[in-house]
């Protein structure tokens, strides 16, 4: 295989990247649990929290600081898992890429 073919494969290797990668930072991700859901982008920005006061009390307030916590990495955890699967293809054609 030729130089130039192997740099127009790599090209169109990067051009796909970048569009699965524009596909995941656009995509909603929600964690939840009973107390808290959040949701986030691919590119792990907070969008929104949401508290559902019916099971909320006022001697809680730790708990629900520990219900955001696992409901925001809960959401970190699914942008990472849709990451890997969408961009796991390139890191296994080149070795070392990422």
């Amino acid at each position: 295989m030729n130089i130039q073919a192997i740099m127009k494969q790599a090209q169109n290797m990067q051009r796909e990247m970048m569009k699965e990668k524009e596909i995941i930072d656009q995509t909603e991700f929600e964690g939840e649990n009973g107390f808290v859901t959040v949701k986030m982008n691919g590119k792990k920005e907070l969008l929104s929290v949401k508290i559902n006061e019916e099971k909320l009390e006022q001697e809680d307030i730790e708990l629900l600081e520990d219900m955001i916590l696992i409901a925001t990495n809960n959401a970190m955890k699914k942008v990472d898992d849709l990451t890997e699967q969408k961009m796991g293809k390139f890191t296994n054609a080149m070795p070392g890429l990422f």
